[in-house]
């Protein structure tokens, strides 16, 4: 199941070793599909905040279509789409958030004027000051950060629910990841969480990927030569967190230990410089998913 699989990535993140991290497995065929679900509702975040809270975005929101909205917000520009609800099927909440396309994460991650900085106090309460994220990432998941968390509250509520899974391609995964660290704090306990992000870019720095390895089920699948989760650069003392999943040439889904994994079966290895990479693998396919809507 999906939750083995997460389970496995976890249990690998709590004992690193040279072992561990050369120990690359093969997702099998019902392990890939599992994910499809979540991958439709990663790609119906690029969908207009009407279209989701109608649940009328074609294929995005066909392929879920059980699927019940609660609320969504943003604008496509200064603030990306993002929408909330249930799903009945995987009895679990569905936090999604629109990514952009590769030609404007680009420089949002390569260009100089990005920084790594601390997590609002007052949304991050007790975080350790030691924790610093990619400015722009941490302005655009603050800029929404109070309304999902409401939307959350009130699905869970509704449809009592105490599972909460966050899904994002791109910028979006970007958001979610940081969603998955701000939920938790304001979140009742015994509340589970489930993040898996597509075409991750870093987030933030050793102790922010350590903070996520010691608290969140986390897993970010990667299409073959994708240049946008290799930035920013390490160089710039960005970390992955573990839980990567690479998709090879070959279609095979390699399950890659620890963080920023260097084996040439693992995106660090495989696109070890920007201009290594293949713009056009950041949209998918992720299983037959285009992502975008």
């Amino acid at each position: 199941s999906i939750i083995a699989v997460l389970l496995v990535a976890a249990a690998v993140q709590a004992f690193p070793s040279i072992n561990t991290r050369q120990s690359i497995t093969a997702l099998t065929t019902t392990q890939i599909d599992q994910f499809t679900p979540y991958t439709y509702y990663a790609s119906a975040g690029y969908c207009t905040n009407t279209q989701t809270l109608a649940w009328d975005c074609g294929t995005n929101c066909d392929a879920n279509p059980g699927f019940k909205p609660v609320a969504s917000g943003g604008n496509g520009d200064s603030v990306q789409y993002w929408f909330v609800g249930y799903d009945p099927t995987l009895d679990t909440v569905i936090v999604s958030h629109q990514g952009t396309d590769p030609s404007e994460i680009l420089p949002l991650i390569t260009d100089a004027d990005f920084f790594l900085t601390n997590l609002d106090s007052t949304l991050f309460p007790g975080i350790s000051s030691d924790i610093e994220v990619h400015n722009g990432f941490g302005d655009a998941q603050a800029s929404t950060a109070t309304d999902v968390l409401a939307a959350v509250e009130s699905t869970m509520s509704t449809y009592s629910t105490t599972s909460v899974t966050l899904v994002g391609h791109s910028l979006g995964a970007a958001i979610t990841l940081l969603d998955s660290v701000y939920l938790p704090l304001w979140l009742p306990a015994g509340t589970t969480f489930t993040t898996i992000g597509y075409g991750l870019p870093r987030v933030g720095n050793q102790a922010f990927a350590n903070y996520v390895d010691a608290n969140l089920y986390l897993t970010h699948i990667n299409n073959e030569e994708d240049p946008i989760p290799i930035c920013p650069g390490m160089f710039l003392d960005f970390v992955h967190p573990a839980g990567e999943v690479h998709i090879e040439d070959s279609g095979e889904w390699a399950a890659c230990p620890g963080q920023d994994n260097p084996s040439t079966q693992c995106i660090v290895g495989d696109v070890p410089e920007i201009w290594d990479g293949d713009e056009s693998d950041h949209d998918g396919p992720y299983n037959g998913v285009e992502m975008g809507c």
